[in-house]
């Protein structure tokens, strides 16, 4: 007797599927890929074809270099031998999908990594009823509950204006997180320019050239210091520390991450505001998403693996870690 998801062949660096003879973010080239999000743990260079959506297949091209891509729209199924793959929402950035793998009547969801908040840079999660379910768990401990948006959103803005003399310097991960700072900040009401990094120019652009709006936004590198008083810079985490950030005017720094809940990481990162912001699930909706969804198994990729397996063997949900490696926390 066959065992449930036996064509599924979770290997250290990626997901088989065995009929179809591709693989699901394979860290290493491969001749057929189908790839779930642009963040580069999970979208890497070198493969002979690549599925993904066309947003994710132009965050690719802008990062590496023209792909060998085949577009999927969201809906869209794409068949492979035997195997049929279905793109679906995730919300985690702009273009993420979960891949629905249908097989001899059972259906397999590889969620990538995904979120359940609202984002108004990227499609909502959708959620989809399968056998099993393959999920993430980079905050998968019930420690991790993070707040509402628009509460983080506000301690950001409400430190700018306490500060008029100042700049918030904002910390953000270049592809998801810097845009939907931008995106939050634009939807409660901040209208002024938002200077940014260079680094996160050419994916800003992407974004605004896939219909998400972000307003004004204007160049930290060229812009001298009276300029950038009294208003918002975004950068990469990485040069919040950099030489690049004497130029600023009295910066204060602040990271918008979910990591910023761990109070260590942000005094480790000298970070003055601390954001809680991100791109991933929290710990209840991990769980509240594995309770909608009510899959017999749950194979866990990545992140805090252990705790949301005991969570589904307390629950009687069949439930097993894959430990997948090359999968980065990010700065989230």
């Amino acid at each position: 007797m066959s065992k449930l998801g036996d064509w599924i062949d979770p290997q250290a660096h990626g997901i088989y599927v065995k009929p179809a003879n591709v693989w699901i973010d394979p860290s290493r080239p491969t001749a057929r890929a189908l790839v779930t999000h642009g963040h580069a743990d999970h979208a890497r260079s070198g493969h002979d074809a690549v599925w993904a959506t066309p947003e994710t297949l132009a965050i690719m091209d802008a990062r590496y270099g023209a792909q060998a891509g085949n577009p999927v729209a969201y809906g869209e199924s794409r068949s492979f031998g035997d195997v049929t793959a279905t793109f679906v929402p995730a919300g985690h950035v702009l273009g993420s999908a979960q891949i629905l793998l249908e097989y001899r009547g059972e259906r397999i969801v590889v969620s990538g990594d995904y979120k359940r908040r609202a984002d108004p840079t990227c499609a909502a999660f959708q959620p989809v009823k399968c056998d099993v379910f393959i999920t993430e768990a980079t905050f998968g401990l019930p420690v991790f509950r993070h707040p509402e948006t628009g509460n983080e959103i506000d301690k950001l803005t409400a430190a700018l204006h306490a500060n008029p003399t100042r700049c918030v310097l904002v910390g953000a991960y270049a592809l998801g997180k810097a845009q939907r700072v931008i995106a939050e900040l634009r939807a409660r009401g901040h209208d002024a320019p938002i200077y940014i990094h260079g680094a996160l120019e050419k994916l800003c652009a992407l974004y605004q050239a896939h219909g998400v709006d972000l307003g004004a936004l204007r160049p930290a590198t060229v812009a001298n210091k009276a300029e950038m008083m009294g208003h918002i810079v975004i950068a990469p985490p990485g040069a919040l520390a950099d030489r690049w950030s004497r130029r600023l005017p009295d910066p204060i720094t602040a990271m918008a991450s979910g990591w910023m809940r761990v109070r260590q990481r942000a005094v480790q990162r000298g970070v003055e505001l601390p954001l809680i912001l991100s791109d991933h699930a929290d710990w209840d909706e991990l769980t509240d998403t594995l309770t909608e969804i009510a899959p017999k198994e749950v194979w866990v990729t990545h992140g805090r693996e252990d705790a949301l397996v005991h969570w589904c063997q307390t629950r009687q949900i069949k439930a097993r870690p894959l430990h997948l490696s090359g999968f980065e926390d990010e700065d989230d």
